[in-house]
C-alpha cells in the first residue's frame, strides 16, 4: 500500500501540472504514454524492445500520435493514419523476410493494440485542446466510477460481473460507482457549464453512458492480460502495474466523447 501511494503522489505530481499546462508539453507525455502502452503490448506478447518489430511497432504509434503538423518534412499526401498504415503494412512484410518468426497473428495483436491505445490517447490530446475542463470532465468520469465501484463493491458486492474475467468486480458495484459519477460530475457540470455541449439532461445521459464505457474498457483490458496469463501489464508504475492498467477505462471513455461530439 505505501508503495502504490508513493507511485501515486509523483506520478500525480509529474500528471496534474503538465495536464494545466497543456499544449506541447503534455503531448510530449501522451505520446510518451503511447509509446510505453506499445511496450507493453510488445512484452505480453513476448517480443523484444529491440528488434525489427519493436520498432516498426514504436514508429507505428508514434504516427497515430504525433501532430501532423510538427512533421513538415512530411508530404502532404501523408496523413497520420496514412502513415500508421505504411507500418502496418511493414510488419506484414517483416511476416515475409521473417520467414514467419514474426507471423500474421503477432503483426495482427500489435496493429489492433496500437490502434486502441493510439485513437484513444489522440483523442486525450485532442480533448485537452478543447479545453481544461472537457479532459477533466472525463477523467473524473473514469476516477469516480473506478472508486465509486472499489467501495461500494466492498461493503455491498454479493454478484459476480464477471468472474471469468475480472472476479473481484460485482454488478452492486458497478451499478454503485455510475450512479456516484453521475451525481458528483454532474454537480461538477452545473459548476462548469462550459462543459456542457448539449443540454444538462442529455449530458447527464451521456455521462452514464460514458461511466458504464469505462468500465468496459476496464473488462476489456482484463480479458487480455488473463488472455496472456499475466497480473498487470506492465511495472512502469510500481504498485499500480502498467499504462494500459492506469489507462484501460479512459481508452473506452474519450472515444465514445468523441463519437458523442464532445472532443
Amino acid at each position: 500500500m505505501k508503495q502504490r501511494v508513493i507511485t501515486a503522489v509523483v506520478a500525480l505530481i509529474i500528471f496534474i501540472p503538465l495536464l494545466i499546462v497543456g499544449g506541447f508539453a503534455f503531448n510530449i507525455l501522451v505520446i510518451a504514454m503511447g509509446l510505453v502502452a506499445t511496450s507493453e503490448f510488445l512484452r505480453m506478447r513476448k517480443k523484444l524492445l529491440i528488434s525489427t518489430e519493436a520498432i516498426l511497432s514504436f514508429l507505428a504509434m508514434a504516427s497515430l500520435l504525433i501532430p501532423i503538423k510538427w512533421l513538415d518534412f512530411v508530404p502532404e499526401q501523408m496523413t497520420n493514419i496514412g502513415m500508421f498504415y505504411f507500418f502496418v503494412m511493414c510488419l506484414l512484410l517483416y511476416t515475409v523476410v521473417s520467414k514467419n518468426r514474426f507471423s500474421f497473428d503477432d503483426a495482427g495483436v500489435l496493429t489492433l493494440g496500437m490502434i486502441y491505445a493510439g485513437f484513444g490517447f489522440n483523442y486525450m490530446m485532442a480533448a485537452r485542446e478543447n479545453g481544461l475542463w472537457i479532459l477533466l470532465y472525463a477523467l473524473l468520469i473514469v476516477w469516480i466510477t473506478d472508486s465509486g465501484a472499489y467501495m461500494i463493491g466492498r461493503k455491498l458486492g454479493k454478484h459476480k460481473l464477471a468472474p471469468h474475467i475480472s472476479p473481484n468486480k460485482t454488478w452492486e458495484g458497478s451499478i454503485g460507482g455510475t450512479v456516484v459519477a453521475v451525481v458528483l460530475v454532474g454537480i461538477y457540470m452545473y459548476f462548469f457549464p462550459q462543459v456542457q455541449l448539449y443540454d444538462y439532461l442529455t449530458m447527464l445521459i451521456l455521462t452514464l453512458l460514458f461511466s458504464i464505457g469505462g468500465q468496459f474498457g476496464d473488462l476489456v483490458e482484463s480479458a487480455f492480460k488473463r488472455h496472456y496469463r499475466v497480473k498487470d501489464s506492465g511495472n512502469i508504475l510500481p504498485g499500480h502495474g502498467g499504462i494500459l492498467d492506469r489507462f484501460d477505462s479512459l481508452l473506452f471513455v474519450l472515444p465514445l466523447m468523441h463519437f458523442a461530439g464532445i472532443i
